[in-house]
């Protein structure tokens, strides 16, 4: 360490308890990487906070120090987005776990960024609520609020940025500020909500958040759809959403992917392109919907379409697709992951699957295609020899041609891991001088650049 961080670590001890403090080497390696391909970096220290007046104290002393800081939440990332790779202080969120007030009438969640997704909605059930956002790993809702992550159900409730009515966000200074209220909304100045959702840790700590919640749905059917390409699927979704029928998911898998679902799973699911599908609502009108979508895939060459309306047979469903990251690592032991993540306009997406699929079979990656595609987002999971430079470059240029095939055509580089150090180099070409205006707006509200730097722009 140089001068001004063992100064910084000295102080430190004035106002965190000893426990809240680690230079250990297990402590420093497990904050020094993602669940991204990303090579690791350790930072200095770690600290673990317990209340926003800490972290005010911890960013203030970062601040006079020139100390760079990382907010990390579980580490689930895929983007590199946590990796210290200036070194410096990452701040460990997972001591501010606490759902501090749940105001069921309002239908909002006030708590710490610490708590994780499965955390809140264990306590929301006892008041027959539920927080919809569900990205695969059980991140903490400070996380999922810096990357704006979404998931399956985005189709019908939306992503972080839409259930998000208030932050605590810690300034570079240590400034404290409030970026929303409690109302369902406002045209009262800017909308800092929606700066702060999704700048990764470069604009401020979020120190607690207030979040919309939702009843949990009256009645609930998942679906398996199986059709003889993909083309036939996502034109099947296109015209479902079309017709207006109140999907809670849909989701594609293609036919290599249900091939590693069986292994995993031990499953028997035919091994075909899939669409992942759950309907919410009343029993009586969700008939309706069901008999209707029935009729409208079978227009587009659906080979079979199972639903289950048992708790426990619909939770099996989605854990098939939700282990899916999974099944691939347990198949490909030795390599690293590595997904991909575009969004589009829902009318260019079976394009652009097709497009990917083309690219991956010409590269000779073993991988497979998922997505959200009720709104546009799909993956591609490639297994990578991190040993093999050569195949390193292959999935590098097969990132490199589906992003700019989904720019080209109105889409963004990501549609919900965020940009982190991996996405970087699309942002002038999907923003333009809208870059700039970021830019500024970094160098306003952290000059020194002190807050997870050199990342997202």
């Amino acid at each position: 360490m140089d001068t001004a961080l063992n100064n910084v670590v000295s102080e430190l001890h004035n106002f965190l308890e000893e426990s809240q403090i680690s230079s250990n080497d297990s402590i420093l390696e497990l904050h020094s990487r993602d669940e991204s391909y990303h090579l690791p970096s350790r930072p200095d220290v770690v600290v673990y906070p317990k209340t926003a007046e800490q972290v005010v104290a911890i960013v203030k002393l970062a601040s006079e120090n020139s100390v760079s800081i990382y907010p990390f939440g579980m580490g689930s990332s895929l983007e590199g987005h946590v990796i210290p790779y200036e070194h410096g202080i990452t701040i460990d969120f997972s001591l501010m776990n606490k759902i501090i007030d749940i105001k069921e009438k309002d239908f909002l969640v006030t708590l710490q960024p610490g708590v994780t997704r499965t955390q809140l909605n264990k306590e929301l059930k006892k008041y027959g609520l539920f927080f919809p956002v569900d990205p695969g790993a059980d991140a903490t809702l400070g996380g999922m609020a810096a990357t704006n992550a979404s998931g399956t159900l985005s189709v019908k409730y939306g992503t972080m940025r839409d259930n998000v009515r208030d932050m605590e966000v810690i300034l570079a200074d240590g400034m404290k500020i409030h970026t929303g209220t409690l109302a369902a909304k406002s045209s009262s100045g800017y909308h800092l909500n929606g700066l702060f959702i999704g700048s990764e840790g470069t604009l401020g700590c979020i120190t607690e958040l207030t979040l919309k919640v939702c009843g949990i749905p009256e009645f609930m059917t998942a679906a398996r759809a199986t059709f003889q390409t993909v083309e036939d699927a996502i034109e099947g979704v296109v015209a479902i959403l079309q017709a207006g029928i109140p999907m809670g998911r849909i989701e594609i898998v293609d036919e290599e992917s249900i091939r590693q679902v069986n292994r995993f799973s031990e499953s028997n699911y035919t091994e075909l392109p899939t669409l992942f599908l759950e309907f919410h609502g009343n029993e009586a009108g969700l008939q309706q919907d069901i008999a209707f979508t029935q009729e409208i895939v079978a227009d587009f060459n659906c080979l079979n379409i199972q639903f289950e309306t048992d708790t426990a047979a619909r939770n099996l469903l989605w854990d098939a697709r939700h282990n899916l990251a999974y099944a691939y690592i347990h198949s490909y032991p030795g390599r690293k992951m590595m997904v991909t993540d575009v969004c589009l306009p829902i009318s260019e997406l079976a394009g652009a699957i097709g497009h990917a699929r083309q690219v991956l079979d010409k590269l000779g990656l073993p991988g497979g295609i998922t997505g959200h595609v009720g709104d546009g987002n799909y993956h591609i999971i490639l297994m990578i020899d991190m040993n093999d430079l050569e195949e390193v470059q292959k999935a590098k240029d097969l990132n490199e041609q589906i992003v700019e095939y989904s720019l080209a055509r109105g889409g963004t580089c990501t549609g919900e891991h965020g940009v982190g150090i991996g996405k970087r180099k699309y942002q002038e070409k999907e923003h333009g001088d809208a870059l700039k205006i970021m830019q500024k707006i970094k160098q306003v509200l952290d000059p020194n650049s002190i807050l997870n730097p050199n990342k997202l722009i």
